[in-house]
């Protein structure tokens, strides 16, 4: 029988907000960010300089520990920075939960501020051009999601109307959540009729452009309690990456979600069939199917037909990207943070309309690249540890 980690509950998060979602003109990253520190702060019932471990990305700052340490006017002794994309806040849970089990700092800071939707509007190209597929001019990243799409297609008779109903149920959710971008009703007819930018996925298939920020606050588990809200604690974290480019990929239709999430699992002592709320990152249609099938929730090939009829949605048998997701909620260039913190707030029941009943465990899955690192967490309540 193996052993569960020592990690297993090891750090609790003890407070959460988001800043400028869906969009904050005006407004620079930092101050976005700023705004959703202070918020977690506030709601852990901790001053700014309590925080002596910090972790943090950006896609505006090459060193994004030294300016967001500056900005915020803190002088961490441990400071995280790893960029994968926008799997980095997931993965940043997990290192935060190593440095305070082993002493490297009391209270952890992870946070993430963007201002993409209203500061510089469109997607900019990569920094780090891909040699080998550049001269096939390819749409970056939405090309390479594509690619996926159509090998699954191809594959497994996956149908354009399978991945609507991703779009759909994510807009249901939507509806349900007050701070979501877009909440206007969807119907499959409209996923399917919409405009294709890279065949087959449409632009009904993609996340949104956004603004938007979140801050997690955590310290160790024995001190979680102190704090004024309900803690929520990190039962298993795990990441993986295969590839970095998409013509790298191992197997199109298969993600290293298939190595972090068994990993993660084994970790928190817990299989699929424990988790009663699903934040997976939709920044395509197609990344909900391949992760709910990588993950174990439905066999290879079968994704399609297990999100039809309602199953992810509101009142379906598996709730999924309850907030409405990078498909309807918020996108504001990297997603990974605002798995989390949607997670947080079912498991404290502070969700509202779109609230799981009796959610006592969380799985998160943050995607960074063209479907390349991998991060699967999860996250419970006080009596799954």
């Amino acid at each position: 029988m193996s052993t569960i980690s020592p990690l297993r509950g090891a750090a609790a998060i003890v407070g959460a907000s988001l800043g400028g979602v869906p969009m904050a003109p005006g407004r620079s990253a930092l101050e976005i960010l700023g705004e959703a520190v202070h918020g977690a702060l506030a709601d852990a019932g901790l001053k700014l300089s309590d925080v002596d471990g910090l972790f943090t990305g950006s896609s505006y700052h090459f060193l994004a520990g030294l300016s967001v340490a500056e900005y915020l006017g803190i002088h961490p002794k441990f400071c995280e920075a790893t960029m994968v994309g926008g799997s980095s806040y997931v993965g940043h849970l997990l290192t935060a939960a190593m440095a305070l089990h082993t002493g490297q700092c009391e209270v952890a800071l992870i946070c993430y501020g963007s201002n993409q939707g209203s500061g510089f509007g469109k997607l900019k190209s990569m920094a780090e051009t891909p040699l080998y597929e550049a001269p096939y001019e390819p749409r970056y990243p939405i090309s390479s999601y594509a690619l996926a799409a159509a090998r699954h297609m191809h594959q497994y008779g996956t149908t354009r109307e399978d991945l609507a109903h991703i779009a759909v149920a994510a807009r249901q959710w939507a509806q349900l959540n007050p701070l979501a971008h877009a909440r206007d009703p969807l119907s499959i007819e409209q996923v399917l009729a919409s405009r294709l930018v890279s065949d087959p996925l449409s632009v009904l298939d993609c996340c949104l452009v956004t603004d938007g920020g979140g801050a997690l606050v955590l310290v160790r588990s024995e001190r979680a309690k102190d704090f004024p809200k309900p803690p929520v604690y990190v039962l298993g974290a795990a990441a993986a990456t295969w590839h970095r480019q998409i013509g790298s990929m191992p197997d199109l239709t298969v993600t290293a979600a298939a190595e972090s999430g068994p990993r993660a699992f084994a970790m928190a002592g817990l299989a699929p069939k424990d988790v009663d709320v699903l934040e997976l990152y939709d920044a395509f249609t197609i990344n909900t199917l391949l992760f709910l099938e990588d993950l174990g929730f439905c066999a290879k090939g079968e994704g399609g037909a297990f999100v039809r009829n309602g199953r992810i949605a509101p009142g379906g048998a598996l709730p999924v990207n309850t907030n409405g997701g990078g498909l309807s909620c918020c996108h504001p260039g990297m997603y990974g943070m605002f798995l989390l913190i949607e997670a947080m707030q079912q498991l404290r029941a502070e969700a509202g309309d779109r609230q799981v009943p009796n959610a006592e465990i969380a799985l998160c899955h943050g995607n960074g690249g063209v479907l390349s690192s991998q991060v699967t967490a999860l996250l419970g309540t006080a009596a799954t540890v």
